[in-house]
């Protein structure tokens, strides 16, 4: 099923959901912890937000040991991708206070590299 125009902005009509999803935007990827941490909001909420996205079509997700990754789809049409860029721009100092936050968090999960 491909994402309209009409579902996409029913999804990110919730601020949680959308600022989710720009962090995601700006970061490329993060795990639910870096997430429940910038927002200030519980594991709960925020996986409950995120299983929203991904039944819209917006996210995938990954596993690694315990750490589950969000990212956005790869499918995600050029318009839906365009209409993120600019709510970032909208939101950017929003989100300049919130990667600086993600920024200072202790106990973030490690990045693994995958060798070629």
């Amino acid at each position: 099923m491909s994402l309209e125009p009409n579902r996409l902005f029913k999804c990110l009509g919730d601020e949680t959901r959308l600022l989710l999803t720009l962090l995601i935007l700006q970061e490329g990827e993060l795990c639910v912890c870096e997430m429940t941490h910038v927002l200030e909001e519980s594991q709960p909420k925020v996986s409950r937000h995120l299983a929203q996205l991904r039944a819209c079509g917006v996210l995938n997700d990954r596993r690694d040991g315990q750490w589950v990754y969000y990212g956005l789809k790869s499918e995600l049409p050029a318009w839906a991708v365009k209409s993120l860029e600019a709510a970032a721009q909208g939101e950017v100092e929003r989100l300049r206070l919130l990667q600086q936050r993600l920024a200072s968090m202790g106990n973030r999960p490690e990045r693994r590299l995958a060798m070629c």
